[in-house]
């Protein structure tokens, strides 16, 4: 690959990671990248840099000839799908941080690739300092995954590590990863599952070349999720996790979803504790391997900025090798999973859906039962995310196929229940 030692940089966002990104670069003189401007929404606001730096009008940007990478960093994915693809039109390299905008513009991106052959870099907008993306892009070229987990939200594990380690309710956790800043004002895209989402988005294209439509993955957040769920996970050796998930079938398609799961205590995923992130890879001549880290905060995020900057001196670009070198993973929800299923009261929970039971406890303050469903039924249906119902799957999840007699003989009947 050329290098390109003169790396000149226009910046949309200084918050956070903007300001973490903007200091980093300061501290690394072999880059040799210049800060040539930064365009920012409230000019009054008071800012640790040099005021000519700053302007309002991205056209000084994006058609400035001299600035030939694009680093964006908000918050509105309309508005960064936008800088995105006007920068790539102008023949400017992009690095950016806006997963939500990578997510539901995926497509569009791929093919902003293909046509201007410039490079669009988003490793910040995963896990920050982990270099997963990279990883799966370079290390798992050829090898052949078996699965991948992840806790990849630092705001659903901050909370949840308090819910077990200090028995906080889910309303006191919350409010504390809001005053530590780990959670925003309004926590709903972290809670209910939505940022999560987004990041597996476009981890399922670089890991089994996967691009999923809208409405695709089941997922939920940890929203319903209560201190019965966290004493039963005790009782059970178990912490839960929200858990990013994929696995390759017998069938050859492909498992995936993102929903809280009971993680054994000596499970790689229960080690991840508070506002960090990890992955687990297993494929078949690697093995079993780990990544974790900060998966949040500015230096942790800036470090993902550095690198992607960084690896365009070199012209570096995604191959998306899964995608366009393999054969393509395919999606599926032809297979069981194991769960346990939290409630206030049966007439919520659909009974008859379950292909048995195999424990249930109903009195006045545990209400639950670990059962067995067709996990096309979840994709269906959406009684598991209402009226405080909460769906937590077991430690090993999947089934691939069941023998459907032995099952009726353990239905919901001969475990107790008569409706």
């Amino acid at each position: 690959m050329k290098t390109n030692n003169k790396l000149v940089l226009g910046f949309f966002g200084f918050g956070v990671v903007g300001e973490g990104v903007y200091k980093v670069i300061g501290q690394t003189p072999s880059l040799s990248a210049r800060i040539k401007k930064v365009c920012i929404k409230n000019p009054d606001k008071p800012r640790n840099a040099p005021r000519e730096l700053f302007t309002t009008d991205a056209n000084e940007l994006l058609n400035d000839p001299e600035i030939n990478i694009i680093v964006e960093m908000i918050n509105d994915s309309d508005a960064a799908f936008n800088i995105v693809s006007t920068a790539m039109k102008n023949g400017k390299n992009v690095v950016s941080a806006s997963k939500k905008m990578i997510a539901e513009h995926l497509p569009e991106l791929l093919a902003l690739q293909k046509e201007t052959g410039l490079s669009l870099l988003y490793e910040a907008a995963c896990c920050a300092s982990i270099p997963v993306i990279r990883n799966l892009e370079e290390y798992y070229d050829n090898d052949l995954l078996h699965s991948i987990s992840a806790v990849v939200n630092g705001s659903t594990n901050y909370i949840l590590s308090k819910m077990f380690e200090e028995k906080l309710t889910f309303k006191n956790a919350l409010l504390q990863a809001q005053q530590l800043g780990f959670a925003e004002s309004d926590p709903t895209l972290d809670v209910d599952g939505y940022d999560a989402l987004n990041k597996w988005t476009f981890l399922l294209t670089h890991a089994y070349g996967i691009i999923p439509e809208k409405g695709q993955l089941v997922f939920t957040g940890i929203q319903n999720i209560n201190e019965q769920d966290a004493a039963v996970g005790a009782q059970k050796d178990c912490v839960i996790r929200l858990t990013a998930y994929a696995k390759k079938l017998k069938t050859g398609k492909v498992a995936a979803f993102v929903l809280p799961r009971f993680v054994k205590q000596d499970d790689l995923l229960a080690f991840i504790k508070n506002e960090f992130n990890g992955v687990v890879i297993e494929s078949s001549f690697a093995d079993k391997q780990f990544f974790y880290g900060k998966g949040a905060g500015s230096y942790p995020t800036a470090s993902a900025v550095l690198s992607d900057i960084s690896a365009l001196r070199y012209g570096y670009k995604y191959e998306y090798k899964k995608l366009y070198h393999h054969e393509q993973g395919v999606l599926t929800n032809d297979f069981f999973v194991k769960v346990y299923v939290g409630f206030t009261d049966w007439k919520y929970v659909r009974k008859d859906e379950f292909e048995s039971v195999e424990e249930w406890n109903s009195n006045n303050k545990v209400n639950y039962l670990v059962g067995i469903i067709h996990f096309k039924k979840l994709f269906q249906s959406d009684w598991w995310k209402k009226n405080g119902v909460s769906l937590v799957l077991t430690s090993d999840p999947i089934i691939e196929s069941l023998d459907v007699v032995r099952l009726k003989k353990r239905s919901l009947e001969l475990a107790g229940y008569t409706g």
